[in-house]
């Protein structure tokens, strides 16, 4: 379940994503090492003590090996809120709010390194927005990406 503001009682890990895009419009997107076809932006939690800016240069560095001077952030919006599915928590926590950065890339795509040491993804590839596919993503993350995508690209995804 997707929600525009946290629902009481419940606790919310704070987590960052980056969208990464190219000059052409083109957004990074990245296969997840464990589910076949399932695509998505890097994202991770923020530590105790970090920014959400801090958060999101060491995800990008530790997800896909992207230094923080290969991109600049263009936009940050957020938070976006899901849950969990019923009855499954993760370290105590119900589901995710979420801040989403919009990073212009300028580094050459040879930065791109996937095999990291605690990898996430199996593969990535430069698609345009009105590429992305919702059926890549778990249901619990659908309605976050249609309002992302709405907001940041002002494009609605399809069923």
């Amino acid at each position: 379940m997707t929600t525009h503001h946290p629902v009481n009682g419940l606790k919310y890990q704070t987590n960052v994503a980056g969208i990464l895009r190219k000059p052409d419009g083109r957004i990074f997107v990245g296969e997840r090492l464990t589910i076949s076809n399932a695509w998505q932006f890097p994202q991770g939690g923020v530590d105790a003590g970090e920014t959400h800016e801090d958060a999101i240069r060491r995800e990008l560095w530790e997800e896909i090996g992207v230094l923080a001077d290969d991109y600049r952030i263009v936009q940050k919006r957020g938070p976006y809120y899901y849950l969990f599915p019923p009855g499954i928590t993760k370290k105590g926590q119900h589901g995710k709010e979420q801040y989403y950065f919009l990073c212009d890339y300028r580094g050459p795509d040879e930065r791109f390194n996937v095999a990291q040491e605690h990898p996430e993804f199996r593969a990535w590839k430069w698609i345009d927005p009105s590429d992305f596919r919702i059926e890549w993503l778990p249901e619990m993350k659908r309605e976050v990406y249609r309002q992302v995508f709405q907001d940041f690209f002002g494009r609605a995804l399809e069923n």
